[in-house]
């Protein structure tokens, strides 16, 4: 089979993204796949989106001087694009030299959009349209219903997606859903109490109501790709995602880590000691979620505000003591987390920080940062990154 045979990019290819202000300085997850031959005009295809998505413009000599692909290769690949709307001509670049100066192509950024749905919040779901370096161009938000019943979730989910396709002015790349619960790969919603969801298709179902391609992931993983994309995260990071809930997302040897359920990072029903605690949602007394979610720390400190450092040192305290082995497990270089800005201060980050030293191994993880995002729209900034991973195929 010759290098430009083979299959288009696959839907579950693997995450990656782009700076805050431009693709130029943008990181990528790291590929561990061997190239099949069967395999291999699916591999330069996401190759060469993917270094024109990371370096910006530049010329058919020059991506194949960058990718190692042949120029009969890349003229192949660039006229495929061009027709499918993919890239686009830029213009002449500018030379001193004798000969025909080269065309510049690139991904065509301004022709795409992506819809971004995060239903995290505690009261409403909210979206955005985004370009395709994750910048919010339009918001709509839509009320959370009071109980968890998934048609309603459904429905509520179906309206803010329908809210935002006609708000987008171009051509959309695809929707992108953060959810909570435990998401497996092809977008079906394992479980999910919050939302009333057992078994969902969301991917699936959603796809065939919009007519749009879209791709499903719990949010906290969602989250961790826009940190790892767009934030200052290293290749080893956990991010906590603390709301409604709290959740994980991990990413270890620059590669995002679900596990053999699809549930790496499922910390919050994690019981935290032997000292009983408040009761959770599931029914267990003194998971994490139950110490840390953003509604129980602020009704705590509302009714007894004298306490409030007690209670912030307490919360870190406990997540600190469940994090620990994960730490140790999977020798992470940081914490990240998400969350309500004032709760999370220098109480809580002190007592989280002090407590995982004097839980793993004296000198080895004195070094572990702990800290709080700087990103905001944080889960809608990930479900761009996982729509421009299916529909590019960029790694």
């Amino acid at each position: 089979m010759s290098e430009s045979d083979g299959m288009r990019v696959p839907a579950a290819a693997e995450y990656t993204g782009a700076t805050a202000h431009g693709f130029a300085g943008a990181r990528h997850l790291r590929s561990r796949a061997k190239v099949l031959p069967e395999h291999a005009r699916g591999h330069n295809r996401a190759l060469v989106l993917q270094t024109l998505y990371h370096a910006g413009a530049m010329s058919r000599a020059d991506l194949s001087r960058e990718t190692g692909l042949t120029r009969v290769t890349i003229s192949d690949l660039v006229a495929e694009f061009i027709a499918d709307g993919i890239v686009v001509e830029k213009g002449i670049r500018e030379t001193a030299g004798p000969g025909k100066p080269p065309i510049l192509i690139d991904i065509d950024r301004e022709g795409h959009q992506i819809i971004g749905l995060d239903l995290s919040g505690p009261e409403a779901f909210h979206g955005a349209v985004l370009s395709l370096d994750g910048e919010v161009l339009e918001r709509r938000e839509v009320p959370r219903p009071a109980q968890p019943d998934g048609a309603a979730t459904y429905d509520a989910l179906v309206d803010l997606a329908r809210q935002l396709m006609a708000a987008s002015t171009t051509t959309l790349l695809g929707v992108g859903v953060g959810t909570p619960g435990i998401v497996r790969p092809d977008g079906v919603v394992i479980e999910s109490p919050n939302l009333g969801w057992t078994d969902f298709p969301l991917e699936a179902r959603l796809g065939l109501d919009l007519d749009l391609p879209v791709t499903a992931r719990n949010d906290a993983n969602a989250a961790v790709l826009a940190e790892y994309t767009f934030g200052e995260a290293r290749a080893d990071v956990m991010l906590i995602k603390i709301g409604r809930g709290v959740g994980a997302g991990l990413i270890t040897g620059s590669q995002p880590l679900l596990g053999s359920r699809f549930a790496a990072g499922e910390i919050g029903h994690v019981v935290v000691g032997t000292d009983g605690g408040p009761r959770c949602v599931c029914g267990k007394d003194g998971c994490l979620e139950a110490w840390l979610s953003g509604s129980r720390l602020a009704s705590a400190i509302a009714a007894a505000p004298e306490s409030r450092d007690d209670l912030l040192r307490d919360a870190g305290t406990r997540m600190a003591v469940a994090i620990a082995p994960i730490v140790s497990a999977l020798d992470l270089s940081e914490i990240v987390l998400s969350g309500p800005a004032d709760l999370l201060d220098d109480t809580f980050f002190d007592a989280a920080t002090a407590t995982l030293r004097a839980r793993t191994l004296d000198g080895v993880f004195d070094d572990v940062v702990i800290r709080l995002t700087r990103q905001d729209d944080i889960v809608l900034r990930g479900t761009a990154v996982m729509v421009l991973s299916g529909q590019l195929g960029v790694s």
